[in-house]
């Protein structure tokens, strides 16, 4: 069994870094291309206006920008593996309010308007990178930002052998 278990280890080591390099760019690039849509389309403030406002979210032109800011700066930062960390919880918790403030009264998955289900997907996406980080593949570990599990994981055990 212990034979299986440090297989399985290394695989896991083997993969990590492409693994978290591309569900970092595929969902930075998405989310910060619904932040430029937003942007581009009927701004910030319009986005708030016309979208939240209806919807009965609160300050509704103040948090088009958030949202707008939020969504395509968190995703550019994403992408390069910047801030990975923090750009993961802010737009976890962007899209969780969103869950709750909108898509409680739509669904799951609607028929008739876009339900939660893409959200709940990027949040998952999001936790994943909270708390996996960025993988070595980024910014966040070529500047020291993010030591990553292997760092952990030899500090660890280098504390359990001074210990016994």
């Amino acid at each position: 069994m212990l034979g299986n278990e440090s297989a399985m280890a290394a695989l896991t080591r083997r993969f990590d870094t492409p693994g978290l390099l591309v569900l970092r760019v595929i969902v930075g690039v998405l989310i910060a291309l619904h932040g430029l849509q937003k942007l581009t389309g009927p701004g910030p403030a319009g986005f708030g206006r016309m979208t939240l406002d209806s919807l009965g979210v609160p300050a509704p032109v103040v948090m088009g920008y958030v949202v707008t800011f939020v969504e395509l700066v968190g995703g550019v930062l994403l992408i390069l593996g910047l801030l990975t960390r923090l750009a993961a919880l802010v737009l976890a918790i962007d899209l969780i309010v969103a869950i709750i403030l909108v898509k409680t009264k739509v669904g799951l998955i609607a028929s008739s308007a876009a339900g939660a289900e893409l959200d709940l997907a990027y949040v998952a996406a999001f936790v994943a990178l909270l708390l996996m980080g960025p993988g070595k593949a980024s910014l966040d570990r070529l500047i020291g930002l993010d030591r990553g599990h292997a760092h952990r994981r030899r500090g660890s055990t280098q504390t359990a052998a001074t210990a016994s």
